[in-house]
This record gives C-alpha cells, sequence and structure tokens, in this order.
C-alpha cells in the first residue's frame, strides 16, 4: 500500500548505512558472538592452501614479469580470501565470469601451475592459443569463463548466462566478479535492472579494494559504497569483510542459496584493499602512502585464516614452510618448462572463426605467410611455425 506524506520530505540515503558482516578479527578469533561457518577441516585446507597457492604464484610471476620473461601481471594480494572464500561456497558446476584478479578462484577448482604458465607464455598448450595477453584465463571444465579486458563486460553477461541457467532449471548459479570502478560502468547498472526485472540466479560480487587503478574510492562515488545501489534495484544485498574468509564464504552461500531457490539475484560488497600494485605497470607509490598500506597488511587474509588454522590445530608451522617451498619450487620449474614450448601453429590464427574458411580470410593469411617469409628475422617464432628453411626462402609474389 502507497504511503501518503503531506510535506515534502526529501531523503539522501543518510538516514540509514549498511553494516559489514564480519566473523574473524586479524588475530584469526572469532568476534564475540559469531558463529563459527559449518566448514570442515579438509574443506578448511583446501581454502586456505589455494590461498596460499595464489599468493606465491603472484609473487613470483611478478618477480618473472620484472626479469623481462613476462610481458604483463596483475596481482591478487590481499584478495585471496574475498575470491577463494566466494568460490569456495558455490557448487564446483555454478559459472564464474570473472574480472582481472582472481586466479584464486581457478586455483581453488583445480587449475594447475602448468595451466597458469602455458596461458602466461601463451604457448601451444594455451587454452586460448597464445591470442590473449597474460593472466586472461578460461577453462570450460572448471566453469570458469574466459576473461576479457574490457571493463565490466562480464557483468552483464553473467545475467544472461544465469536467465539461461533459471531456464534449465538445473539448479545452477553464476558469480561475477569485478571491482568497485567497474561498478562505475553502464554494464553494472544494465545487468542488475536485468536481473531483477528477469529474477535469475545471479551473484553479483564486488570487491571494493579502494581504488580503481588510481582513483581512490572516495573520488568515485558519494554515497556509501556500492552496496545501497542494490536498493534501487529491489535485490538482495550485504555487504562483508573481505579479509575474512569466513565471514565472504557464509555470506556467499546464504547469497547462493537465495539465488538457486529463489530464482532471485544477490549482491555482495566485500570490503578488502589491493596491498600490490593495480598492475605490473603501475606504480602505487604516486596516489596512496606507505603507512596506509601498512594499516592492511596489518589485516593480511592468509595471515587471518592461517591463526585460525593453528588455533584448531587444522595446520601447522612445519606444513606451512613445507607447502610454502613445494609451491615456490613447483612454480619455477613449472616456468621454466612453459617458456620454453613452441609458439601455437601459424594457421590457428584463422581457426575458431568460421565453420569453413572464408575465401577473404584465406586471402589476408597467404598474403601473411608471404610477409613472414621475406622478414623472417623480425617473426622468428612465426617463420619456424611455416616449417620452412628460411635462410633460402625468397618472396617471389610480392606483397599485395
Amino acid at each position: 500500500m502507497t504511503q501518503y506524506v503531506h510535506q515534502p520530505e526529501f531523503m539522501t540515503g543518510d538516514e540509514f548505512s549498511i553494516p559489514t558482516f564480519s566473523l574473524l578479527n586479524p588475530e584469526g578469533e572469532l568476534y564475540s558472538g559469531a558463529i563459527e561457518p559449518a566448514l570442515e577441516r579438509d574443506h578448511a585446507r583446501r581454502i586456505y592452501q589455494a590461498m596460499l597457492a595464489t599468493r606465491i604464484l603472484d609473487e613470483r610471476m611478478m618477480a618473472a614479469q620484472r626479469q623481462g620473461r613476462l610481458s604483463f601481471y596483475m596481482q591478487c594480494t590481499g584478495e585471496e580470501a574475498a575470491v577463494v572464500g566466494a568460490t569456495a561456497a558455490l557448487n564446483d558446476a555454478d559459472m564464474i565470469m570473472a574480472q582481472y584478479r582472481e586466479q584464486g578462484a581457478l586455483m581453488y577448482r583445480g587449475f594447475s601451475i602448468d595451466e597458469f604458465m602455458n596461458q602466461l607464455f601463451g604457448n601451444e598448450l594455451d587454452y586460448g592459443k597464445g591470442r590473449q595477453m597474460p593472466i586472461h584465463y578460461g577453462s570450460r571444465k572448471l566453469h570458469y569463463m574466459t576473461i576479457s579486458s574490457p571493463l565490466a563486460t562480464q557483468i552483464p553477461q553473467a545475467t544472461g548466462y544465469a536467465y539461461g541457467q533459471k531456464l534449465a532449471g538445473n539448479g545452477h548459479c553464476t558469480l561475477t566478479f569485478f571491482g568497485e570502478g567497474a561498478a562505475s560502468e553502464g554494464d553494472f547498472h544494465a545487468a542488475l535492472n536485468m536481473a531483477s526485472v528477469h529474477q535469475v540466479p545471479v551473484i553479483f560480487f564486488c570487491r571494493n579494494n579502494g581504488y580503481a587503478i588510481s582513483t581512490p574510492a572516495v573520488e568515485q562515488f558519494a554515497a556509501d559504497g556500492i552496496a545501497p545501489r542494490a536498493f534501487g534495484y529491489h535485490m538482495h544485498v550485504i555487504r562483508v569483510d573481505g579479509n575474512d574468509v569466513l565471514a565472504v564464504y557464509e555470506a556467499t552461500r546464504l547469497a547462493r542459496k537465495i539465488a538457486v531457490e529463489q530464482n532471485q539475484p544477490v549482491l555482495i560488497e566485500a570490503m578488502s584493499y589491493r596491498l600490490a600494485a593495480h598492475s605490473s605497470s603501475d606504480d602505487p607509490s604516486g596516489y596512496r602512502s606507505k603507512d596506509e598500506e601498512e594499516v592492511w597488511r596489518a589485516k593480511d587474509p592468509l595471515l587471518r585464516l592461517q591463526k585460525w588454522l593453528l588455533k584448531k590445530q587444522w595446520w601447522s608451522e612445519e606444513e606451512e614452510t613445507s607447502q610454502q617451498e613445494t609451491l615456490r619450487r613447483e612454480v619455477l620449474e613449472t616456468m621454466k618448462r612453459a617458456e620454453k614450448r613452441s609458439s601455437p601453429p601459424l594457421e590457428s590464427l584463422i581457426s575458431d572463426v568460421y565453420a569453413d574458411i572464408t575465401p577473404s580470410l584465406q586471402r589476408q593469411f597467404d598474403q601473411l605467410k608471404r610477409h613472414i617469409r621475406r622478414y623472417p628475422e623480425a617473426y622468428p617464432r612465426g617463420a619456424q611455425s611455416l616449417d620452412l628453411d628460411v635462410g633460402t626462402e625468397t618472396d617471389t609474389q610480392g606483397e599485395a
């Protein structure tokens, strides 16, 4: 029933604020009154191991990029709890549509270090056949949609995919990750509106890490973060401590229940912090202070979960040391193998586009081959894939 008032009363949204759901404090202890999620020992260990493996992968690959062995890299450092915790609360058959900082989700689902490396180096075993820049992972078998560079495109795509899941009726949902900067794109609003109107099982998971590259949150929006926007779309919403993996897990578990059982979308805003640079081409010292970073390092999600596991005797210092050494060795050895593998064959450039290669596309490809034959020194890998004796090959036809 419509409620009428007889004096003009403007509202700004300051009349209420959305609380942040948190269970574990930085010392790995439950807050007073907090109820521990029903996590079994093996599940909790799997979550922590995925977070640890993600942290070590990021450290080693950023070092590799600095050494000139890799062209580009982006780290998940500081946000592992948000990514892995959310993934752990899903069914492994649920679809994940990520942005570009969610390698922890793949790590949790079993993506091997070898698979990571093949994509990063774009070699012949890369599922994307070398067509994407590094960190643009994808895995059909793990229900992880291949990442796209354009910001926020995955958000409306998640709504559409979830609509298909609703029609299929198999009890699955889609979770899409994005940052608070991506929430400033029009795609975000279109996606939430469509999801709410059509009532689809999708979870919108916003990693609010405080910065859209160098732009702080206070310069992105005047309202209380991203969470209040859900009210405009008549949508369930929860704000969670993104550095508390237990809280993230429980919030996502309950959000999935709403999405799957009621076919209703849910917005989760995880409050976290990007401890590393935005990417390997960014220098955060130009827009934030070391003191600010240290405040958040004290809330490190890995240390928080590790302390909780140690207190429960589900993890040990000896295991920590052994696991770190094993992971660092595996990452280094796997990287050395991956960077020596051949590039995808040149013919793969025009595959997967049409069922049959069109005459126009074939002509373009033939022109490319002639160009490579003419300048083999500029395209050594391309020349090798043509299976030519490039030292004697001459261009008798010229270039179109």
